[in-house]
């Protein structure tokens, strides 16, 4: 099938006082409908600069230098503001990080879910019933009554509930989630992960997922993105990264996750090293310092990316002749 969002070599920097910062560079991202497609890494990696490129929501201190977001068969990047609104709400929807920021908390539940439907037609009294019964779906109980409420009324979960129900109101192409689980406690995050792969039953469109477990990406993922410094490092389907990893960083970031650990230990295995100066790169490899594999070829030229299998692809030269 043809990709619902596909991004070609996309690369972001930021202007500040210590010059310009290279977020992402020459990222290759594809999601076809049907799928979730889960984007992993460390902190500060370009996630979340990542998917507000896609939604229009860079800061004002950021550029697109090169690349393409084209948006079922559209090109997004030069859209007026207007032509934003159109796709943000409608075909482009989000979850926020944090569910205690992302509601208006001087507006009611109901008045936030009828206004997000100010594009269609129909009454208010059916709109309201529209958001009542996504509020049932997404596990809020008595949602007749409580749609009247105010955000301060709702817990962190609820909240990350009813913003979910926000976002699929409007049946959109493609939900992009950002961390949604990281600001809640061990017990919701299970329940929204829980709630994501129900509703996927029902969702018509695609999911982009983004997180820093693991085990959230294996839970729901068809295929993964792992990304490093600002680059896409690794993408394969879910199964073959999570059992025959290929770049040393996606190998290393999988003996780091915790449910893996067989025996007890004193203290949790780390990667070595610090990410690297995104605005001072390094000439080679941008993951040269901490790999353990690392050779002379890597820190002299950047890796292109090769691909190893079918829909498996790796940026290291330890495949240069895969």
């Amino acid at each position: 099938m043809e990709p619902l969002l596909d991004i070609r070599d996309l690369s972001v920097e930021f202007s500040t006082p210590r010059g310009q910062v290279k977020a992402l560079r020459k990222v290759d991202l594809a999601v076809r409908p049907g799928r979730i497609v889960g984007i992993v890494g460390e902190s500060g990696c370009g996630k979340s600069t990542l998917v507000s490129a896609v939604m229009g929501l860079l800061a004002g201190n950021a550029r697109v230098t090169s690349g393409s977001i084209a948006f079922e068969g559209k090109e997004l990047q030069g859209l007026s503001e207007e032509a934003w609104r159109d796709i943000r709400g409608r075909q482009l929807a989000m979850v926020f990080q944090d569910p205690m920021t992302s509601l208006n908390p001087v507006m009611s539940i109901a008045t936030q879910m009828i206004d997000i439907q100010h594009r269609d037609s129909g009454t208010r009294a059916d709109k309201l019933k529209k958001a009542i019964s996504w509020l049932a779906r997404v596990g809020i109980a008595d949602p007749e009554q409580r749609i009247e409420d105010y955000p301060h009324r709702f817990s962190g979960g609820m909240r990350q509930r009813i913003a979910i129900a926000m976002a699929l109101l409007v049946n959109p192409s493609l939900l992009i989630a950002d961390e949604p689980t990281t600001a809640l406690d061990v017990t919701l995050e299970a329940q929204i992960i829980h709630l994501i792969k129900q509703l996927r039953a029902e969702f018509d469109g695609a999911i982009l997922f983004v997180s820093h477990n693991l085990g959230l990406i294996a839970e729901i993922c068809d295929e993964v993105v792992v990304m490093y410094a600002g680059e896409v490092v690794e993408h394969a389907d879910i199964r073959r990264l999570f059992h025959a990893p290929s770049h040393p960083y996606t190998q290393l970031l999988l003996t780091c996750d915790p449910a893996r650990i067989e025996s007890e230990e004193r203290t949790l295995p780390t990667i070595g090293g610090t990410v690297p100066d995104l605005a001072r790169l390094p000439r080679g490899c941008i993951f040269a310092d901490r790999c353990p594999s690392v050779f002379e070829r890597c820190r002299a030229e950047a890796p292109p990316t090769y691909t190893i299998a079918d829909g498996h692809h790796v940026r290291c030269f330890l495949h240069a002749d895969d």
